[in-house]
């Protein structure tokens, strides 16, 4: 791992002891789309080199893989901690087996250029039984671990009684939870933010910016998306008219609003090319003054 000053504040991920940037690389946006081969590897360059040390990946992304793999050849593999997921793989998908999670692991780890997992998420089971039982997936993740395939085991997922779950079998070092700590809605701090800390499981924290509704564009409340409602994009757009009205940037709020949780490790934001991810860094790290987060408490 890279020891460069990092512009981003590091922040412990729970009992894992990794010393994570507070904004991680979300690898959803570089497998769909038009995005190229290059773009895609210029993108995962252009965060490490601005000291963003955490990229999440999943087989679930189209061709997110096999282009973080390209992007990581040359020695930049050992810049970054790498994680990817378990039980999406669009063949394969749904199958928490054993010997499915083995099947599946093994093929991100080929795609991916590496010979080892800094973190391994399950994700987004429709039912923890599978992932639980005698010889499934987290079974088979302990064994991986053993074998030096894999460092950390983690849970991506929506539910939250899923991932208490998860955090109590003891196996569970990470938790990936997301659309439920942004500037739109906060339900993960009822419990289960206080929960996996209380057990000190590392937080990250999904999709900081709602799906896009908090990119610092005007949001279309005509437009459906996945897991938000018609009132999450009327509420992102009385967002975006105050920041607007204030000069204020609501993507620089909505990710650094997540910052001020002090049990997330981390955010992860997807980016797509390095002009997102420039965006993304610069909203992270430009100051919002304390006079504008108590105007925004009042707002929300």
């Amino acid at each position: 791992m890279s020891t460069q000053t990092h512009p981003l504040p590091l922040r412990r991920l729970g009992r894992t002891e990794l010393k994570v940037t507070c904004l991680g690389m979300g690898g959803a946006g570089l497998g769909r789309g038009d995005v190229t081969d290059d773009a895609a590897i210029e993108a995962v360059h252009r965060s490490i080199t601005l000291g963003i040390n955490y990229l999440d990946t999943a087989p679930l992304y189209g061709e997110s893989e096999r282009r973080v793999g390209l992007a990581l050849a040359d020695g930049w593999r050992e810049k970054i901690y790498l994680a990817t997921k378990t039980g999406t793989h669009p063949e394969w998908r749904g199958d928490f087996s054993g010997s499915g999670t083995r099947r599946s692991v093994e093929n991100s780890l080929r795609l991916l250029g590496t010979d080892y997992l800094d973190v391994c998420l399950v994700h987004d089971p429709d039912s923890m039984d599978p992932v639980v039982a005698k010889g499934g997936a987290l079974d088979e993740l302990q064994r991986m671990r053993e074998e030096g395939l894999i460092k950390f085991i983690g849970l991506g997922v929506r539910q939250h009684e899923f991932h208490k779950i998860a955090i109590e079998t003891g196996v569970v070092d990470v938790i990936l939870t997301y659309l439920d700590y942004t500037l739109l809605s906060q339900t993960a701090n009822e419990w289960l933010l206080p929960f996996a800390a209380e057990n000190d499981i590392g937080i990250i924290n999904g999709s900081p910016i709602a799906m896009g509704l908090l990119s610092g564009i005007e949001p279309d409340v005509s437009v459906e998306r996945m897991h938000l409602g018609t009132s999450d994009a009327e509420r992102a757009h009385r967002l975006w008219q105050w920041a607007n009205d204030n000069a204020l940037n609501v993507l620089n709020l909505a990710i650094q609003f997540c910052f001020r949780q002090p049990r997330i490790a981390m955010s992860l934001t997807g980016s797509k090319n390095a002009a997102e991810v420039e965006q993304n860094f610069a909203a992270a790290t430009t100051s919002v003054s304390e006079d504008v987060w108590k105007r925004l408490q009042v707002l929300l």
